[in-house]
């Protein structure tokens, strides 16, 4: 239980990477805050299915796209545990268009939560952050893609990636890291919602391992480095993706 007596908040956490994330660090012992926004009934099963281990969870709503929600979530997450020891930024957004049809909503949607939102929870998050901590942000491996109709989106894990090297300085001297894990194309509702499924077919062949990543490929990789193993890693990209180039 290399995360006993530890408190993980993850956002996003009703379905998809995040709910395996979730259920991962309770797995190592953490209490975890499993955040959702509309998805009630799928972050209250999340809950129940961390206690029928054992361990402990609490669901708890928030749009941290909405920056009175984010200090809502935080102030509810200290009355709760009293401290945070992990922030998991995984909510995020995905959506296509090319150049010629972007619109400011587009535009919007996006940065507010996959950037301006990220940003303000995890201000709120480390001012109550035990020294020590760790930050983790859910970056894809788009960025390092020519991925035609993916600007706004790459845009936005970009600045993400950028966000964790600036943190890493600043947050070291208190001996919380931060790092950034890209995964490549992993099985979830999100990426059946907006990849063609031929396209699927011609990432699979692109990919040295031969299939595409699921939930829990990504969800270890974050427990690692949530551990005290991963202590000398800071300021890093892990790219999560069975070795696509």
């Amino acid at each position: 239980m290399r995360l006993a007596n530890k408190v993980a908040v993850v956002t996003g956490a009703s379905r998809g990477i995040g709910r395996a994330i979730a259920l991962r660090l309770a797995e190592d012992g953490a209490a975890v805050v499993v955040n959702y926004k509309n998805s009630g009934d799928a972050a209250q099963a999340v809950v129940q299915e961390i206690e029928s281990q054992g361990g402990r969870a609490v669901a708890l709503q928030a749009d941290v796209a909405n920056l009175s929600d984010v200090r809502r979530l935080f102030e509810e997450v200290e009355r709760t545990f009293a401290h945070i020891d992990i922030l998991v930024n995984n909510a995020g957004w995905a959506d296509f268009k090319p150049l010629e049809n972007i619109t400011e909503e587009h535009f919007d949607t996006l940065f507010n939560l996959n950037v301006r939102g990220l940003l303000f929870t995890t201000q709120e998050a480390v001012k109550r952050m035990n020294d020590q901590g760790r930050v983790i942000n859910i970056s894809s491996g788009i960025t390092r893609a020519n991925a035609a109709g993916g600007s706004v989106y790459s845009g936005s894990k970009a600045a993400v990636e950028a966000f964790t090297r600036c943190w890493a300085a600043e947050l070291g001297p208190r001996g919380i890291t931060v790092n950034t894990v890209s995964p490549g194309m992993t099985q979830t509702d999100l990426m059946t919602e907006v990849i063609p499924a031929e396209s699927l077919d011609a990432m699979i062949a692109q990919t040295p391992l031969g299939r595409l990543g699921q939930p829990a490929d990504i969800a270890d990789v974050v427990a690692f480095l949530c551990s005290d193993e991963a202590r000398w890693l800071t300021a890093q990209n892990l790219l999560v993706n069975g070795g696509v180039g």
